[in-house]
């Protein structure tokens, strides 16, 4: 599982950039979404790689996330006909219906030294933080 923060916002983005974002349902800064590695998902990661900070995601803080930051889902299973499926729209955990994203607060103590127009390699916040996105997180919960 790859863990995906958005960390700018839209201003002065191109139109293919924000409608990948929307894509994986980051709507807003500070906002978090658990994806599983397909080929699909990792070619979406590397296109708005200078916008979100990345990496894989401890089962541990991922139970936690839920728990603490995970919004109840309360729409519809089906449409009213039963034909079509919003399986898609929800993660089930213990039983319960989440929301597929994650809304955050800023992390304490900042994103890095360099700020957030910087890769992380450079002591920014961008791009692949590897096991490194788990500290982030835990700041950010």
């Amino acid at each position: 599982m790859i863990a995906v923060v958005r960390i700018r916002g839209l201003c002065r983005i191109r139109k293919d950039l924000a409608d990948t974002l929307y894509m994986m349902r980051l709507y807003n800064k500070n906002h978090a979404v658990v994806l599983e590695e397909t080929k699909q998902n990792l070619g979406m990661i590397k296109k708005v790689k200078d916008f979100v900070a990345y990496g894989k995601i401890e089962e541990p803080l991922f139970k936690e996330l839920i728990e603490k930051r995970g919004q109840e889902y309360v729409g519809r299973e089906t449409d009213s006909s039963g034909k079509i499926s919003y399986s898609r729209r929800f993660i089930e955990y213990n039983g319960k219906k989440y929301l597929k994203y994650f809304r955050l607060s800023p992390p304490k103590k900042g994103y890095g030294r360099m700020g957030i127009k910087k890769p992380f390699n450079r002591s920014g916040a961008l791009g692949d933080r590897k096991e490194k996105i788990n500290d982030l997180l835990k700041r950010m919960i």
